[in-house]
């Protein structure tokens, strides 16, 4: 097992959160998340929903099995090099028992091999590509956020059908490509096929030439036309290429579900339809009800999408060290292999063959009310665990 001192250009990286008194901390959790960069809106809702589910699970008293529990954070800036570096800085100096993050796939994947190199567990929350669960596991990683795959197969039902056409736009990285290579396999169950594939770079704000280029290859289909867009962050890609109007190619836009602020730009386009991962009104459970109550008393504001997903992953540790009744990793893993726990999008199941989470998706049609400044996304059908058949993608 791995020791690695680190150097003093990350010292200032890292900052300790304790949840409970630091001097009498038994269990140590970091969280690796991108504090800051592109996805800082992501990471913050990550942070507060991963100290809520702790809050949760353990009855607002902070402690497991008699052992008070401390969060340690360290910013990745989004940076993979940072990511590996940090969970290296986190398993070996500061000892910890586990890890949880980070936001980014492009980072997860640089901080897979340090989990297995120091034989920790890292859970993987919200980074999606289907890689980390995939090609690139190891028997240390645990995801509790869903999948490119979860989100491929929800929206292929959504969107799919016979004699229905679809155009994909997407990032030039691991999000991106997992994505659109998950949702083309999803859609040739459904009768729909690909008819074209765009990529950009991450940080692309002009659409112009690649929304083009869609229309090229639509505009003389015959049948239904459907652009999927899978984004991570700003740009607002759905909003700029919906002002060239695609409709007058009789192409519609989709896409899935985001954050709140990201909502705004679904205003834009009353009825379109695809598959989210969360939205505060949608899952009716007794975890969600405490969720939505308590994030209105404390921030006066909903929870939103990454709140649900890291408040998830917090109540996973603390069921899976009481479960375990140790923080020892073979226990732990033994504990977490085919756990089911109750979260704020109802029951969750790590599945043994990769440790994926199995959870329900929502299929949504965007509605548009008064008083809301975003297009709401309206359950139009709750997709169950048995309504999703996942691959697994690690043998």
């Amino acid at each position: 097992m791995k020791r690695t001192k680190m150097n003093g250009l990350l010292s200032g990286v890292a900052l300790a959160c304790a949840l409970g008194t630091p001097a009498l901390a038994d269990i140590k959790i970091a969280h690796v998340y991108g504090k800051t960069g592109p996805f800082e809106a992501y990471a913050k809702q990550s942070h507060e929903g991963l100290k809520l589910g702790i809050e949760y699970a353990t009855g607002g008293t902070m402690e497991v099995n008699g052992e008070k529990i401390v969060i340690i954070e360290k910013d990745t800036q989004l940076k993979p090099d940072i990511g590996k570096a940090l969970l290296e800085e986190a398993y070996g100096d500061d000892e910890v028992d586990l890890a949880v993050g980070p936001v980014s796939s492009g980072v997860a994947l640089a901080m897979l091999p340090v989990a297995e190199e120091y034989e920790k567990i890292l859970i993987v929350e919200p980074a999606v590509a289907d890689s980390i669960t995939g090609e690139n596991w190891n028997r240390y990683i645990f995801r509790t956020g869903r999948n490119s795959s979860q989100d491929a197969v929800a929206n292929a039902v959504a969107l799919g059908g016979e004699n229905v056409h679809v155009a994909t736009l997407a990032q030039d990285y691991a999000f991106g490509r997992d994505g659109v290579s998950a949702f083309r396999e999803a859609l040739e169950t459904t009768g729909a096929e690909i008819a074209h594939e765009e990529y950009v770079p991450t940080d692309t704000t002009d659409f112009t030439a690649a929304a083009e280029r869609i229309f090229t290859a639509m505009k003389d289909l015959e049948g239904e036309k459907k652009l999927f867009i899978i984004w991570a962050g700003g740009g607002n890609p759905m909003g700029k290429i919906n002002a060239m109007d695609p409709s007058r190619f009789g192409i519609e836009i989709a896409t899935g579900g985001n954050i709140l602020a990201a909502l705004t730009a679904y205003k834009e386009l009353p009825g379109m339809e695809g598959a989210t991962y969360y939205y505060y009104e949608i899952p009716q459970n007794p975890v969600n009800d405490w969720l939505v109550k308590e994030h209105f008393a404390r921030f006066d504001s909903p929870p939103d999408f990454f709140t649900a997903g890291g408040m998830s992953a917090g109540i996973a540790v603390v069921e899976a060290l009481k479960k375990a009744g140790s923080t020892d990793t073979e226990d732990l893993i033994t504990a977490m292999e085919g756990m089911e726990w109750e979260t704020p999008k109802g029951k969750m199941m790590f599945r043994p063959e990769d440790h994926q989470a199995l959870q329900s998706m929502y299929h949504f049609k965007t509605v548009v009310k008064d008083g809301v400044d975003y297009g709401v996304p309206e359950l139009v059908r709750e997709l169950t665990i048995k309504d999703m058949p996942i691959p697994i993608r690690n043998q």
